[in-house]
């Protein structure tokens, strides 16, 4: 038999969805948990040492597939190269559920006309993974520019090709959302590229025009775009009660990085899956000065983590709330990065130990930096 047949692993901190099994032992057949039990097992298998067991990482939000295509300004790495690399780091995080973020619409952080780029990534994301090559379950989430000429055709483009779990409708547009406060947007800018001062105002010039021209008319199309693909729609960095309510009427399940309390209260109030990134809350605040992780996880506001740039925040960020003064339990801060995020897009296979789900499974050894030892997705060992 393989490993994937059978697969009994014991003496485990086993963290359930509403409890820890202080030790037990799990029993796996043909990649389902058969099997939850407590003490010794009635049969000989892994011993995990006294490590947690956890469920595998479900990941709505990672930024970092397109830096390895392009790690540098001008620099096209091999694609199916870049895809192994990416796929290795994440399921080295404990991820195995990777909504994989590829953005669309051209802007000055996104050189890709028409979307040929993202379209070539999938199709390795896609290639590889039927070659069983990749050892995480790879879906999209299609970032989307709504204030870009070209965002509309480049999604159909797209989506006559591949689906989208997620289709998310983001405004960098200087002033607004993420980047509202428009002078750290300017020192943002002036210490990442070679601009000129004279240069930065033309382009902030031509984002305001953009943002006129296609706001509005973008935004509508996407939305259709996405209930016509069944894609699950998020908002990005909605800042104002009036970002909400246009979230609400657009159908949004998922708020991503909410800027604000007043924000991310309104969304979590209408059912709205609040989503914060990892790093936020490992760093102790936000990189663009935004409302903080914590402080949401003090209100009882945050639903989901996602690693937004470092696949290993997440497990990192999860210990970090269960250890802190938020009264949160060790199974409520695994939620955040498991069972919730499969909740939010209606993965109901997985996301929790539990009899009749998926096999994904992680061991880890707690600590500051908590320690991804072993990790098993539908009961094969990939990591």
């Amino acid at each position: 038999m393989s490993e994937a047949d059978t697969l009994v692993l014991t003496d485990a901190r086993i963290v359930l969805a509403d409890a820890v099994v202080e030790r037990g032992w799990v029993a796996v057949d043909g990649g389902t948990i058969t099997e939850i039990g407590e003490g010794q097992a009635p049969e000989r298998g892994l011993n995990l040492d006294g490590d947690l067991l956890i469920p595998g990482l479900v990941e709505l939000h990672t930024d970092h597939l397109e830096p390895h295509v392009q790690p540098r300004p001008k620099v096209d790495w091999n694609i199916t190269s870049a895809v192994h690399a990416y796929d290795a780091q994440v399921t080295a995080a404990g991820i195995t559920t990777v909504f994989d973020c590829i953005r669309i619409g051209v802007d000055r952080d996104n050189d890709d006309p028409g979307g040929s780029r993202a379209i070539r990534i999938a199709d390795a994301l896609q290639s590889e993974g039927q070659k069983g090559h990749l050892r995480a379950e790879h879906r999209t989430h299609l970032r989307c520019e709504i204030c870009s000429r070209d965002v509309v055709k480049a999604a159909h483009s797209f989506l006559g090709r591949h689906s989208a779990g997620i289709m998310s409708l983001m405004d960098h547009t200087p002033g607004q959302r993420q980047f509202r406060n428009v002078e750290k947007l300017r020192a943002y800018y002036l210490g990442k590229t070679q601009m000129s001062e004279a240069e930065l105002e033309r382009f902030f010039e031509e984002r305001y025009r953009l943002h006129a021209e296609f706001g509005v008319s973008n935004r509508s199309a996407l939305v259709e775009i996405a209930r016509a693909n069944g894609a699950t729609l998020a908002s990005h960095d909605d800042t104002t009660l009036e970002h909400v309510e246009e979230s609400l009427a657009n159908g949004a399940a998922i708020a991503e990085f909410p800027t604000t309390l007043e924000a991310a209260r309104a969304s979590h109030e209408a059912g709205i899956a609040v989503v914060m990134g990892a790093p936020n809350l490992v760093r102790g605040g936000s990189h663009s000065g935004n409302v903080a992780a914590s402080e949401l996880a003090q209100e009882g506001l945050l639903d989901i983590f996602s690693s937004d740039y470092i696949p290993a925040s997440l497990i990192m960020a999860a210990s970090q709330l269960a250890d802190g003064d938020n009264s949160i339990s060790l199974p409520a801060a695994i939620a955040t990065i498991t069972r919730k995020p499969a909740q939010a897009v209606g993965l109901t296979d997985r996301g929790e130990i539990a009899v009749g789900k998926r096999a994904d499974l992680v061991q880890v050894r707690p600590g500051d930096a908590p320690l991804v030892r072993t990790v098993w997705r539908e009961g094969r060992r990939v990591i």
